[in-house]
């Protein structure tokens, strides 16, 4: 544990957060992608088995379980809520993620560091985390205008990766058998996505006007 690992956990909890806090609020889901969270939820389903066989700190523990559940919540909310449902963008959330899915099986299968059944497991979720925001981006790209806590949402999830970076980089000068390769370049993958989002972000914040993405 490392101040940019904390900061990492901590935004991206935030952004977890600020997800649930729109859907309760507006009791709608609108600009959301369903596929996008049902990939997380696959993702860490996936890298968090572990949480039956090991146990590091009662930190990591309840940090999984929020994951896990908060992620299972937003993809019932978005499936099952009578009233959030409603207003899903199902003819904008039209990425075929199965795609993604299927590529970061074969690509665990053949790119791994250990071949063990957890170790898969494992690099399947970090090779799918790294495209899984795809869907978001796309859908948003469609619909043109960002709302307030979507835009937020989307720029902690990118904060949450940036932090990492740090974290992996910290740990590469500080640790003596520090080999995370398969995170760390698809983590570069994955914060390379963001790069059109925050760059018009930025934009927004900086002309104080509405976050809007081009087509």
């Amino acid at each position: 544990m490392n101040i940019f690992r904390f900061a990492g956990d901590m935004t991206h909890l935030i952004s977890i957060l600020v997800l649930l806090l729109k859907i309760y609020a507006t009791k709608s889901c609108s600009g959301i992608s369903r596929k996008t969270q049902e990939l997380y939820a696959v993702v860490f389903l996936a890298r968090y088995m572990d949480i039956f066989t090991e146990f590091i700190s009662v930190y990591n523990t309840i940090m999984k379980i929020v994951f896990i559940a908060s992620t299972l919540a937003i993809v019932w909310c978005m499936r099952g809520h009578r009233v959030v449902r409603r207003s899903y963008d199902k003819d904008l959330d039209t990425f075929r993620h199965y795609f993604l899915i299927a590529a970061s099986l074969v690509l665990a299968l053949l790119l791994h560091e250990k071949f063990t059944f957890l170790e898969i497991l494992w690099a399947f979720s970090i090779y799918l985390e790294a495209v899984a925001i795809l869907p978001q981006l796309v859908l948003l790209q469609r619909s043109g205008n960002v709302d307030n806590l979507t835009g937020q949402y989307v720029f902690f999830l990118g904060a949450y990766r940036g932090f990492y970076i740090l974290n992996w980089i910290y740990r590469y000068f500080t640790e003596q058998h520090f080999s995370r390769w398969i995170a760390c370049i698809s983590g570069l993958v994955q914060t390379a996505l963001y790069a059109d989002f925050f760059y018009y972000y930025f934009l927004s914040w900086k002309n104080n006007a509405k976050l809007k993405l081009p087509a």
